[in-house]
C-alpha cells in the first residue's frame, strides 16, 4: 500500500494533523480489498467518566470517511459505496456519543441513516479554481473589491511566524468563558506541524502606524486551502483589513493548491461575507449518534452551564 497521505479529502485527515491535534488518541479505520485501500475513516476517541466519545479534535473543521473513486454504472457505484460505508460503520469502536462533520465531498449519508445516525446540514463556500487570481477577482461582489482597494491604500499584509500573536487575535472573537475551538498549547503544536509540512501560514494586517490590527491563519494540502482562524481588533473592523488579508491569502495559496475553502459558518453576517468572494455554496453533513444515558448526561451538563452564564 502507498503512503497514508494519499488517501484523504482534506488536510484535516492527514496523519500528521491528527497527531498534532489529538496525539495518541486517533486512528484510521481501513477497508482493504486485494491489498488495495478502498475506504478510510479517521476517528478520535476520548473519555468523560464512563462515556466513550468519538468526536472532532481541536481546530479540525471536518473529518468523515474517504472512499476511493469508483468506476461503473451509477447504480453499481452507489451499491459499492453503501457496502464500503457500512463496513466502516461496523468497524467503529463502541461509543456513547459520535459526532463528526464530514467533508463536503461526502454527499451520501444514507448508510449512516440506516444505522440510526442523525444528520444536520451545514454550509461552506468554496472557490473551485484559484489558479487564476484575476478571474477570482472578477467574480467577487463589487463591494468586496471596493473594500479591498480602499484598504490597500492604508493597510499592509505580511507573513508572520508567531503562534502567540495569531492566538491572541483568534481569542478576540470570544468571551473568556467561550469555547475557542481548542487550547493554545494544541494550536502551537499544530502550527509547528504545519510549518514542518509546508501547510500553514499566518497573515497579519498592519495599519499606517505599523500596528497589527488583524490576523488570519490559513492551511492547505494538495486538495484545497482552508481558512482556519482569524480576528480583528474591534475598533478596526471597518478598515477592510480582513477582506484584504483574505484576498492576499487566496493569491498566496493559488500557487500551492487548486481550491480555497472559507470553512463555512451558519452565522448570517459571516456567511454573507464569505459569499461575497464568489465561492460556490457547498452543503456538508454533521453526523451524530448518542446513547440514551449520554444524551441525558450531556443535556443536563449543558443546562447547568447555561444557568451559570
Amino acid at each position: 500500500m502507498s503512503s497514508n497521505e494519499e488517501f484523504t479529502n482534506t488536510v484535516f485527515q492527514k496523519s500528521w494533523w491528527l497527531e498534532a491535534v489529538a496525539p495518541g488518541k486517533w486512528k484510521y479505520i481501513d477497508i482493504e480489498k486485494g491489498g488495495q485501500l478502498f475506504a478510510r475513516f479517521p476517528i478520535v476517541m476520548s473519555k468523560i467518566g464512563p462515556f466513550r466519545l468519538c468526536t472532532m479534535p481541536e481546530f479540525t473543521q471536518v473529518l468523515g470517511p474517504w472512499i476511493r473513486s469508483l468506476d461503473g454504472k451509477q447504480s453499481s457505484k452507489l451499491s459499492k459505496e453503501k457496502e464500503l460505508f457500512t463496513d466502516l460503520i461496523d468497524k467503529l469502536p463502541s461509543f456513547s456519543m459520535f459526532k463528526q462533520r464530514f467533508h463536503y465531498s461526502v454527499d451520501n449519508w444514507l448508510p449512516f441513516y440506516w444505522k440510526k445516525f442523525q444528520q444536520t446540514t451545514r454550509y461552506t463556500y468554496v472557490l473551485e479554481n484559484i489558479s487564476d487570481p484575476d478571474l477570482v477577482w472578477k467574480n467577487m461582489q463589487g463591494n468586496i473589491r471596493r473594500e479591498i482597494k480602499k484598504a490597500q491604500k492604508k493597510i499592509t499584509i505580511e507573513h508572520l511566524d508567531d503562534p502567540k500573536v495569531m492566538w491572541d487575535f483568534h481569542c478576540i472573537n470570544f468571551d473568556e468563558s467561550d469555547d475557542k475551538g481548542g487550547s493554545y498549547d494544541t494550536f502551537k503544536r499544530l502550527h509547528s506541524a504545519c510549518l514542518e509540512h509546508n501547510a500553514g501560514q499566518i497573515f497579519v494586517a498592519r495599519n499606517e502606524e505599523r500596528k497589527i490590527i488583524s490576523a488570519m491563519y490559513v492551511v492547505w494540502d494538495e486538495n484545497s486551502a482552508v481558512y482556519l482562524l482569524g480576528g480583528t481588533i474591534p475598533n478596526y473592523k471597518n478598515t477592510g483589513a480582513f477582506s484584504l488579508m483574505m484576498w492576499e491569502a487566496i493569491k498566496f495559496t493559488s500557487s500551492k493548491t487548486s481550491k480555497f475553502d472559507f470553512e463555512g459558518s451558519m452565522i448570517e453576517s459571516i456567511e454573507r461575507f464569505y459569499r461575497a468572494f464568489g465561492g460556490i455554496q457547498k452543503p456538508y453533513f454533521q453526523i451524530t449518534k448518542t446513547g440514551f444515558l449520554a444524551t441525558a448526561f450531556f443535556g443536563l451538563k449543558e443546562l447547568i452551564q447555561s444557568l451559570k452564564r
